[in-house]
């Protein structure tokens, strides 16, 4: 039973197929610096292998860190080993993911996410505190684990360097599910490669008709997918369901769905399988409460089927035990950067041949099992990838880079990667850590880069609680950044009527923050619900996520901690405004948001300012959706992309507030910064640059006029004028058709 299965069996772990390698195992990680362990999911690697080496006594020398790209498998591991081995969570074995540290003194077995490791890196470059660092879940190839193999290769290339203040060598273990393991041991100066051979039954895969190439855009799939689960229910035998969909509302969506037409089935009739006597639907996703998690590894009571509808995580990073069937939708969310926007965006896409085999592999843990696909042959051929692109070859690398560079690594081209990213993405991140004033022209990490590091926030955000808190209103920016950084706090309930109800209340709180601003919004329901004498009432009768609120509470207090400590330093910024609280809080935000700045067009369509020229529309949860002819200017916070471009958290600002920001978008070219990225900068380079700028701060006459030029294209009037003149050309097309 690898992560979290059935909580009552003590003796089960014996009967893992790791188990029988125990020793050679241990032995190997003695004998090794790097050693890579592979093995099918379910095997045993992530709770046994830990607690192995607790038992070999390697925490006398520092803790086991074991690191997870999940949060949900970190928590639920650390709670499923603290129990096997009969301690308490929080003392021996403990877990910490960002904004939830769940570890003591005497913590020795540490399950975290790979984002927290990479944070104490910054802390402590040679890791003192652990004997044995364990990056598990390697084949996921999240972009933290991927940097941290970096880091862990280039610290044992230079061995005087790896051992500094260190009493014995670090062990690195690195465990993945899938057979890259020539490419790891190759990369990690081709170490030896411990294989636990698997325990699989055979799995009866079929294609379904619903689901072909041309249905990408299509979410239809959740209706199917509901359909086949139902048809697997009456009609196979007992054993329990694993559905496979992409998101929260998604899951909850199709559990509403599935209870609802569950409630119909007459079981005398129904029902292929007499012993099956009912259905008990749970959901599971990354933000869920840990209690509702456990109840998802319990088995079911006597006669009742379970069906778990999951994320990708039930795909390799948890193992429930008694699935015997997989229904499979096809599409995983994913983060991929769209050079329409400029921006990461988190997009519905199809999986990868690979992860649909893993998918698959589900249903045969503990018997012969079968898995409905309800795409076609050819949706698998067409639309389906080979392997899953690593996470660092279509994200943004702003934040990384950043940590990077903190850490002393100035050549962010020649630096390790497992799978190196693209030079435009490490330059487009170099460029946005320059127009942030983190970096300065030669590369170098500025004093607010130091700081703008030690947050776990994008860069964008951090930029504006700074800017706040040098002017001394972080009580404005902590509640927003901490109502950013957790799930979506507003219930969209799938009944009709509900949603109404719904709509109602959310446009009422907007109105109470006093402005159409979306982050005045989040600013107001988190003091409002901290106020109330009945928080969670407040919040079911607002139709907001108490459980949301709950973890926003816990983030503000630790956003809070981190400035408050950097506020202690010396040379911490201050400065001083004399305007009213509205606009402190918006200038503020602008100061963070320049880059996602953009103008009224025409009608409803907004033109963003970065470059990019993109065309969006205010999304319809805004609370200036609707308002758009009352508006100009306005920045935001994030993007979704269906047919259209939908921008969401909005807030009007004036032109003035930006005007001397924007320019810093085109200040440098992409491509000037590519020295930068090989820590190669000349002085003739930046004497060059030196005098561009002087240049710049001395505007010629011709300077002037086209800087006058610009304010007046971009002042209000002008605006109107040119809207006006286009509204007239457009009519006067439809005239001369009309003709």
């Amino acid at each position: 039973m690898s992560k979290s299965t059935r909580w009552d069996s003590k003796d089960e772990s014996k009967h893992l197929p790791i188990y029988k390698h125990k020793a050679k195992l241990v032995q190997a990680v003695k004998d090794s610096t790097f050693l890579v362990v592979t093995g099918e999911t379910g095997s045993g690697k992530t709770t046994q292998l830990p607690k192995y080496l607790h038992q070999a006594g390697f925490c006398k020398d520092g803790k086991i860190g074991i690191t997870q790209p999940r949060r949900v498998a970190a928590i639920t591991v650390a709670q499923r080993v603290a129990q096997e081995m009969q301690c308490t969570l929080g003392r021996e074995v403990g877990y910490q993911v960002r904004f939830d540290d769940c570890t003591s003194e005497s913590t020795v077995v540490k399950y975290m996410t790979d984002g927290c490791l990479l944070r104490e890196i910054l802390a402590d470059p040679v890791l003192t505190q652990y004997s044995v660092v364990i990056l598990d879940e390697v084949h996921e190839r999240s972009l933290n684990t991927d940097i941290l193999l970096g880091l862990l290769k280039k610290m044992f290339s230079n061995p005087a360097k790896a051992t500094k203040g260190r009493s014995v060598p670090l062990k690195v273990v690195v465990m993945s599910a899938t057979l890259e393991t020539d490419k790891l041991s190759a990369f990690l100066s081709d170490c030896p490669v411990f294989a636990i051979p698997g325990r699989t039954f055979p799995v009866t895969c079929t294609f379904g008709f619903a689901v072909g190439p041309k249905d990408i855009e299509s979410a239809g799939y959740v209706k199917e997918v509901v359909k086949v689960a139902l048809d697997v229910h009456t009609s196979e035998m007992a054993g329990d369901i694993l559905v496979f969909l992409t998101g929260q509302s998604e899951i909850e969506r199709a559990c509403d769905m599935l209870y609802e037409k569950a409630e119909s089935i007459d079981y005398r009739y129904d029902v292929e399988d007499q012993t099956v006597e009912g259905l008990l639907i749970l959901p599971l996703y990354g933000s869920m409460p840990t209690d509702q998690q456990r109840q998802i590894f319990q088995p079911p009571p006597p006669g009742i089927r379970k069906c778990v509808v999951a994320t990708n995580i039930a795909a390799t990073s948890l193992t429930i035990n008694g699935i015997k069937y997989i229904v499979d939708s096809g599409f995983v969310k994913q983060l991929n950067h769209n050079s329409r926007v400029g921006m990461d965006i988190l997009e519905v896409v199809p999986i990868s041949k690979s992860e649909a085999q893993q998918r698959a592999g589900r249903a045969g843990r503990t018997s012969a099992g079968k898995c409905f696909r309800i795409y076609t042959k050819e949706f698998w051929e067409k639309s389906m990838p080979e392997y899953t692109v690593p996470e660092i070859q279509r994200t943004s690398l702003t934040a990384v880079i950043l940590t990077l560079k903190c850490l002393g690594v100035h050549d962010v081209i020649r630096f390790p990667y497992l799978d190196c990213p693209e030079e435009r993405f490490i330059l487009e991140a170099l460029k946005q850590l320059y127009q942030f004033d983190a970096i300065d022209r030669r590369g170098r990490v500025t004093q607010l880069g130091e700081l703008m590091v030690e947050f776990p926030l994008h860069p964008g955000l951090t930029r504006a609680l700074l800017k706040a808190a040098s002017l001394g209103c972080q009580d404005l920016l902590l509640p927003v950044a901490a109502m950013l950084s957790v799930e979506n706090i507003f219930i969209r309930p799938g009944h009709p009527e509900k949603q109404k109800e719904a709509d109602k209340q959310h446009r009422e709180l907007a109105a109470k923050s006093g402005s159409m601003n979306d982050f005045a919004t989040l600013l107001s329901v988190f003091q409002s619900c901290k106020s109330s004498d009945r928080p969670s009432a407040w919040c079911k009768d607002n139709w907001i996520h108490w459980r949301a609120l709950k973890s926003a509470f816990s983030v503000e207090t630790q956003l809070r901690e981190i400035l408050l400590r950097l506020q202690q330093k010396r040379d911490f910024p201050m400065e001083t405004f004399d305007g009213n609280k509205s606009e402190v809080f918006r200038r503020c935000l602008c100061t963070g948001y320049f880059t996602n700045v953009a103008r009224r067009s025409v009608g409803k369509v907004f033109c963003t300012m970065d470059g990019h020229g993109s065309m969006v529309h205010i999304h319809p949860s805004s609370s200036l959706f609707d308002q758009e002819a009352e508006l100009n200017w306005i920045i935001f916070h994030d993007v979704l992309v269906t047919s259209r471009v939908y921008i969401r958290t909005v807030c009007p600002i004036r032109y003035d507030w930006v005007k001397d920001l924007l320019p810093k978008l085109h200040e440098v070219d992409v491509y000037e910064l590519s020295s930068v990225a090989r820590e190669e900068v000349t002085d003739e380079e930046m004497i060059k640059w030196e005098t561009k700028e002087a240049a710049k701060r001395q505007p010629e006459v011709s300077t002037v006029d086209a800087m006058k030029k610009l304010e007046k294209r971009n002042d209000e009037t002008s605006v109107s004028d040119a809207r006006a003149r286009y509204l007239q050309r457009k009519q006067q097309r439809q005239q001369n058709k009309a003709l």
